[in-house]
């Protein structure tokens, strides 16, 4: 079922826009009874809207949303995208990691619920006091309207430890953190009755996988994933939803795997860091979106990790 286009009214009180005004474009689909997602778009973060996927989860008696986009504006399409197809009160919002595209769009859920449980890895509340500034700076470089730390820096108030169940009336998602990955602070989240992991940039689909964690840790939550996951959905943090696990996981692993090959190569060699940029995974990552962008960071980053091994 597509919800797009919104042309009704958001209901006083409930839609989390102002009064009569109209909710913005939310382009919603549910993938699985009571499971909602909005994809998202290829572009680089800050300088795109509507990056990451988010979605909720309806349970018989409260709401779940993970991520809430990359602004406050995503955020409030989103709340008003629930509101259309529900009533019951939004009670947790889990982060799946620290990154601007997926937590910027917080404020407005805190704003119609203050109440509302925000989780994240217990490292996110670090990490968002490390970066949540300097996100809010590299934004601002390509805004037009700046925004204030405030208005995006939304910290959790609860952590998942090693795992979280939460219960939303008849539906128990299940929350569990990672080691560190593609951030030091990851987290999936399973929704048992209809068997969706949501896997955050844990997993990417198409666009390329970016590290900002541990190249070695990623590469064994994914073949950990494909000896023992068998989710009936998989929705990624960046690219279309999957039926499949090796379809979702493996070209991932592959170019994670061809990097971690050539990096070592170049450090057992003594290439310079520079070299290793020019020349590692460089056929891996041909053919995924935004390889121009994101490739040589990724072997820079896999370096830096690789060298003390």
């Amino acid at each position: 079922m597509r919800l797009a286009a919104f042309a009704a009214l958001c209901a006083l009180l409930l839609a989390g826009c102002a009064g009569d005004a109209p909710c913005p474009e939310a382009d919603i689909e549910e993938i699985a009874s009571g499971v909602y997602v909005r994809l998202g778009k290829v572009g680089v973060v800050f300088e795109a809207d509507d990056v990451a996927n988010v979605g909720f989860v309806i349970g018989s008696e409260a709401v779940a949303v993970i991520d809430s986009g990359g602004s406050p504006a995503e955020g409030e399409a989103l709340l008003c995208a629930i509101r259309q197809v529900t009533k019951l009160p939004i009670t947790h919002l889990i982060n799946t990691h620290v990154h601007p595209d997926h937590v910027f769009g917080n404020r407005p859920f805190v704003e119609a619920n203050p109440t509302i449980s925000i989780i994240g890895h217990t490292n996110l509340p670090r990490a968002t006091a490390l970066r949540g500034a300097s996100y809010v700076q590299n934004a601002n470089a390509v805004r037009a309207t700046p925004w204030q730390p405030e208005q995006v820096i939304v910290p959790p108030t609860a952590t998942t430890g090693d795992e979280l169940r939460i219960d939303l009336g008849e539906r128990e998602l299940v929350v569990t953190a990672h080691p560190a990955a593609h951030t030091d602070n990851d987290v999936s989240v399973l929704d048992t009755p209809t068997n969706t992991l949501f896997t955050g940039d844990l997993l990417f689909r198409h666009h390329l996988p970016v590290i900002d964690g541990s190249i070695n840790g990623w590469i064994e939550v994914l073949e950990s994933w494909l000896r023992n996951a068998a989710p009936t959905l998989i929705v990624p943090g960046h690219g279309p939803v999957s039926e499949s696990v090796n379809e979702a996981f493996r070209p991932n692993l592959a170019y994670l795997s061809a990097v971690r090959k050539d990096v070592r190569a170049a450090v057992a060699r003594g290439d310079s860091i520079e070299q290793a940029q020019e020349e590692a995974g460089v056929e891996a990552g041909a053919g995924w979106e935004l390889a121009d962008h994101y490739h040589q960071r990724n072997v820079a980053a896999a370096y830096v990790e690789l060298e003390w091994e």
